[in-house]
């Protein structure tokens, strides 16, 4: 299963370039679907350019840091044998700006977050059912 998922406001509170303190649960949420097998794309506005030359690496840097294995980054390999398309395939998208998405707002925090409450069952049942085995 392919999980693209958002950075700022979904892993992190929005600080960018900065780092933000972490969204409670993402960090264990994202382990946890590892473990179930799901290939985990990191699927972010984040580059490393002129202005901002590590803001892509430092996300990256995060992630593997804290024990996320990150399947790729804005991309997905798996496609380019039948795609040319720019687009990130994955099976479902996790991001703060999505519609619809289930989301928190904790204190101190900028703007409202992913609630990894609500978003990792419903992520975990899909895993389990073996849909996208």
């Amino acid at each position: 299963m392919f999980v693209g998922v958002d950075f700022d406001g979904t892993i992190v509170d929005h600080c960018f370039p900065d780092m933000g303190e972490p969204v409670p649960g993402a960090l264990k949420w994202l382990k946890r679907l590892n473990g179930y097998g799901a290939k985990i794309i990191l699927f972010t506005m984040r580059s490393n350019s002129e202005m901002f030359t590590t803001a892509l690496s430092d996300a990256v840097a995060y992630l593997e840091g804290n024990g996320v294995v990150l399947f790729a980054v804005n991309e997905n390999p798996a496609q380019k044998t039948w795609t040319t398309s720019p687009k990130v395939y994955a099976h479902l998208y996790i991001d703060d700006s999505a519609f619809g998405c289930p989301l928190i707002h904790p204190k101190g925090f900028k703007r409202p977050c992913v609630d990894w409450s609500k978003v990792g069952p419903q992520v975990e049942s899909l895993c389990l059912s073996g849909r996208w085995g």
